[in-house]
């Protein structure tokens, strides 16, 4: 096996029967009251191990369990010795876990979506990834594929199996390949990583999934802890590796502690299921042709009223089940950016949106709203699993603009704007974007190339801002508002121009007197904009979307040369 020597990761039996001592907090607990939290220490809250089977029924609903084993055989290429003939291990690990391998697989239903399961069992070998191993895996996707179901990998590994040499290697190859033809077919694939995950697992499918879901204080990482403190000759700082630090850092979507994963699981397979049917919302329509035109300057402020409902305001008045994402797996998650699942009005969408804030803890927080790379990266791995699972894609847009940073640069800020422009220009799922307050520049655009683009009526969308507009052509910030009337930011300037569809109309004195009635405006809006959109070919919207920005002041443009033959 590669990795690290594993922690101890359950507690330590005391003299006295009947009590554990917890590895984490020392503290004694009774075994009976541990076994109900499921080996959550009640003190200090540390996950201990569970094994495979103990997994499945703590995850799986009761009763729908339906374990199944793939055919392999015993594989020692290398006649492999150490202090025993690997045979002899094998045996062993057999004999004192019950299992045939370190990974057991099962169909069964979470929540009571059907899904497929396969659970991996440190205690055999530390959980390391051999021959076998590697088959049950691709297995497990494969009867998914066959079946259309998600795939549940449940991750705890020391790496890969030393014993079996470079034939274990290639099962990480073999996995990867498998994850990609669930993706090609649209199926969800989640992965759970408990403590500890390491080497060859963790460079592949564990963190290859769709959705990577972590226990508390569960470790991950390609090298463990003390390989590279014997390597680079320096300390680590205190929970490197950990599910926290992963999260901060970009790599996972969520922790969560035992006692909620069914819940959150079962949500995330929710999505992939079939759409719940939309409510009947009658009514007059929100989605507002003409309105009357108000002073630009005048939109302007109100666009940046620090009232004004925030995408997460917007998402906890009118979507439901909503679970979010985190992380641009490069090493960031942008707080700036939100992203994830939901329902609106009951039918399952990808949310992305921008985030100020409503105080300056908040809005520093959040650098104001002003995405760096990773929250566009992050943004376009949401919208890319939206497209996997066939999910409508809604933005809310409410930025200044990209943020204008030092590090931003250095991390590809216009690579990564241009980048989710064009993802979003190709996706075959039906996009509409939603402009709430300010429309800043190509740091709006990069959240806006969509079938259908909406705006409230007290938004606006601008090339730049009127105070830089003015600044650059009159040398004086001060003449924004003549900058803003003759740049016509405003929303029925917006619509004249085409550059937007319709208009969501705000409450008289704007969107921050009635958020939820302007949340209810807006969902309204959007899912009549879905209507329109559904049973469109996926390359249907993707050649309409693209027309639509093409014909933007084509009227102006030069018509390219074209060479007629001479007879």
């Amino acid at each position: 096996m590669s990795g690290p020597a594993p922690r101890e990761a359950s507690v330590t039996i005391t003299p006295e029967r009947g009590w554990l001592q917890c590895p984490g907090c020392r503290a004694l607990l009774y075994r009976r009251r541990y076994q109900r939290t499921d080996r959550v220490c009640p003190e200090c809250g540390a996950h201990g191990a569970l094994t495979a089977p103990e997994r499945l029924a703590s995850l799986l609903d009761e009763g729908t369990a339906a374990p199944f084993t793939t055919v392999h055989s015993d594989v020692d290429p290398l006649g492999f010795v150490d202090a025993k003939p690997y045979p002899q291990r094998l045996a062993e690990a057999r004999r004192k876990t019950g299992l045939d391998e370190a990974v057991v697989c099962a169909r069964g239903a979470l929540a009571g979506h059907r899904v497929v399961v396969a659970a991996m069992d440190f205690r055999f070998l530390g959980g390391s990834l051999g021959c076998a191993v590697g088959e049950s895996i691709t297995a497990a996707g494969e009867v998914a594929l066959a079946e259309r179901t998600p795939l549940l990998i449940v991750c705890a590994s020391g790496g890969a199996r030393m014993q079996e040499g470079v034939l274990a290697l290639m099962q990480m190859a073999k996995t990867a390949q498998m994850l990609s033809a669930l993706r090609e077919a649209g199926l969800l694939t989640v992965s759970l990583v408990t403590d500890p995950t390491y080497g060859g697992v963790a460079a592949s499918f564990a963190t290859l999934c769709d959705v990577i879901v972590a226990e508390p204080g569960a470790r991950m990482g390609f090298a463990g802890r003390r390989v590279i403190e014997q390597t680079i000759r320096e300390r680590l700082p205190a929970g490197f590796q950990t599910a926290e630090h992963l999260l901060a850092h970009g790599m996972i979507d969520r922790v969560v502690p035992r006692a909620e994963l069914r819940e959150v699981l079962g949500r995330l397979l929710g999505f992939a299921c079939a759409p719940v049917a939309e409510e009947d919302r009658t009514g007059p329509t929100t989605l507002v042709r003409e309105l009357p035109r108000r002073e630009p300057w005048e939109a302007v402020r109100h666009a940046r009223d620090i009232g004004r409902p925030t995408t997460l305001d917007y998402v906890a008045h009118v979507v439901e089940d909503f679970v979010e994402l985190h992380g641009d797996r490069r090493g960031t998650d942008d707080p700036a950016v939100v992203a994830g699942l939901g329902r609106l009005h009951g039918r399952a969408v990808a949310v992305v949106g921008t985030q100020k804030g409503h105080d300056a803890t908040e809005l520093s927080a959040r650098r104001f709203g002003m995405p760096e790379p990773a929250g566009y990266r992050k943004a376009a791995r949401v919208m890319r699993l939206a497209e996997t699972l066939s999910l409508p894609v809604v933005t809310l847009v409410d930025t200044a603009g990209a943020h204008p940073g030092v590090e931003a640069e250095l991390h590809g800020q216009s690579v990564a704007v241009a980048e989710n422009i064009a993802t979003m220009a190709g996706l075959t799922v039906p996009v509409v974007a939603v402009v709430t307050g300010e429309g800043g520049s190509g740091g709006a655009l990069a959240l806006a190339v969509a079938d259908q683009v909406l705006a409230c009526s007290d938004a606006v969308y601008s090339v730049i801002s009127p105070e830089g507009c003015a600044s650059i052509l009159w040398q004086d910030a001060a003449q924004a508002p003549r900058a803003a009337a003759a740049l016509q930011v405003d929303a029925a300037s917006l619509l004249r121009l085409g550059v937007i569809d319709g208009v969501v109309p705000e409450p008289p004195g704007g969107a921050h007197t009635d958020p939820a009635a302007t949340a209810n405006a807006l969902a309204d809006a959007v899912s009549a904009c879905l209507r329109r959109l559904d049973g469109v070919p996926g390359a249907e919207l993707v050649r309409r979307r693209r027309a639509r920005f093409r014909a933007f002041g084509a009227e102006t443009g030069i018509l390219p040369t074209v060479e007629r033959e001479t007879a």
